[in-house]
């Protein structure tokens, strides 16, 4: 055939896209294959303790037993999908609750959403009993608040001794961290001198160890220069201490203007990711102080107002492909009762009934909140009160079971046809697809909604799930 391209010709060419090619795949290494925990739980340094985990699992359990005693009032509270057709004597309730225990495939089959309330609320149950906090941040911020010198060094010397001893004990979290203060003219002195404190005395604690996934949040960043100063700090803090470079790793905290959009007129956070110099592993929302900075009155400083919903599209839009976690804020109103019994002294009927009321629809908001994060693409939230932590698990949940059988299908057809586009019902399936659903089983068996007999109910094995790759297991299966 005739041809007009040269080897001469093409070589210029072909090289400039290449070192194009490779500066993409540097900058973009694409999405991290580690689990990605499903909530961070903010807490004021002044109460941390080695086992507040466990004690937070507790408080949301007897949240639960009291306010929601079976899985058809945890339905309702959260408005699940179908709850209106659920039964509501406790003969009935009692009944189906039989059958699902006895014969749940039968149950799953002539009434879906029941079988779903139901497997909830137990997986809910069980997580709490388990692994009640995924990621717990210790806050000397805006949880703590501006205290006298000597009371915070008590307090970061301390935390890190309670650090210390959780590790020993086993009782921390699977993921783990401190806020630090910003670094302003006002706060950057005493910020880093409670850095020094609790890094320094962790690590002479537990002989240079850290505990897994531990990460330092950096919030209320404005420039480029207060990212590299804390890596500078950070470094300093590995050369005295004997650790590896860059084991100290840092998230970044999203919540004012100048971290989305920054006087050159440019989006800020690739600037501070490039700035963090491979130590980033997050970038979190922070929602009040992020509309607070806009001009937004408290009594519309929520979730899911507009302005929060362009900031998190520039976050997804801007850190797309780096490897980045992203995580959503937190709702700041608690399923907590106005009224509380005081010794000697009952709640009348009508105290009780008024605290159902307002823990219920706090915990629908909290449930619309969080499934309006899933929807978007962030998996990962904030909470701030233990009785927030069954609304947590049950939202996130809820959000792979209900999508479940659907996802299977989709997945094991799609191996089947060693990943050709295909037409299943009216849902067209190409390769990014095939990616986007092995994804979605890694996050549901990751944080306790998929069990690993769902999963392989795909066709796929769990050795094939752990390759985290679609196109790995398409060759695995070539090779066979």
């Amino acid at each position: 055939m005739k041809t007009s391209f040269t080897q001469k010709s093409l070589h210029p060419i072909l090289t400039s896209v290449q070192h194009a090619n490779e500066l993409y795949s540097e900058r973009f290494p694409g999405d991290s294959p580690a689990r990605q925990p499903i909530h961070t739980v903010y807490g004021g340094a002044q109460i941390f303790k080695a086992e507040t985990s466990q004690k937070m699992g507790g408080v949301a359990l007897n949240h639960m037993r009291e306010y929601t005693p079976n899985f058809i009032e945890f339905a309702k509270a959260l408005q699940v999908r179908g709850f209106e057709k659920l039964p509501t004597s406790p003969k009935q309730i009692s009944s189906l609750e039989k059958k699902l225990e006895k014969n749940p495939d039968e149950v799953k089959r002539q009434n879906p959403d029941a079988f779903v309330a139901f497997l909830l609320y137990h997986r809910v149950i069980e997580k709490l009993k388990r692994e009640p906090i995924e990621d717990y941040r210790i806050d000397f911020e805006d949880g703590y608040g501006n205290r006298p010198d000597s009371e915070e060094d008590g307090h970061a010397e301390f935390t890190a001794k309670e650090v210390a001893r959780g590790m020993k004990e086993r009782l921390l979290p699977p993921f783990i961290g401190i806020r630090i203060k910003p670094f302003t003219e006002e706060l950057k002195a005493r910020s880093i001198r409670t850095l020094d404190i609790f890094i320094t005395t962790l690590l002479n604690e537990t002989k240079g160890k850290l505990p897994e996934n531990f990460v330092v949040t950096h919030p209320k960043i404005v420039n480029v220069e207060q990212v590299s100063a804390l890596v500078r700090l950070l470094e300093i803090l590995e050369q005295k201490n004997n650790l590896r470079k860059k084991t100290l790793k840092l998230e970044l905290m999203v919540e004012t203007p100048q971290s989305i959009i920054g006087n050159n007129g440019e989006c800020s956070l690739p600037a501070f990711v490039a700035a963090a110099e491979g130590r980033c592993v997050a970038a979190h929302f922070g929602v009040y102080d992020y509309t607070a900075s806009n001009n937004i009155t408290a009594m519309y400083q929520m979730m899911m107002h507009s302005a929060c919903d362009f900031a998190r599209e520039m976050m997804k839009v801007s850190l797309a492909g780096t490897g980045v976690w992203l995580s959503d804020g937190a709702t700041n109103i608690f399923p907590v009762g106005p009224h509380r019994a005081t010794e000697g002294k009952q709640l009348s009927l009508k105290q009780m009934k008024e605290n159902k009321e307002v823990v219920f629809r706090a915990m629908h908001m909290n449930w619309n909140d969080i499934q309006h994060s899933l929807r978007n693409g962030y998996y990962q939230g904030w909470d701030l009160h233990p009785a927030q932590l069954p609304i947590r698990y049950a939202a996130v949940y809820s959000f792979f079971l209900q999508s479940l059988d659907a996802a299977s299908h989709r997945l094991k057809t799609f191996v089947e046809k060693a990943a050709q586009a295909t037409l299943i019902g009216d849902v067209f399936d190409d390769a990014a697809t095939g990616q986007g659903l092995l994804n979605y089983f890694l996050r549901g068996i990751n944080c306790g909604a998929i069990t690993e007999q769902e999963a392989t109910a795909t066709g796929l094995t769990l050795k094939e799930i752990s390759t985290r790759s679609f196109v790995k297991i398409l060759k695995m299966r070539k090779g066979k």
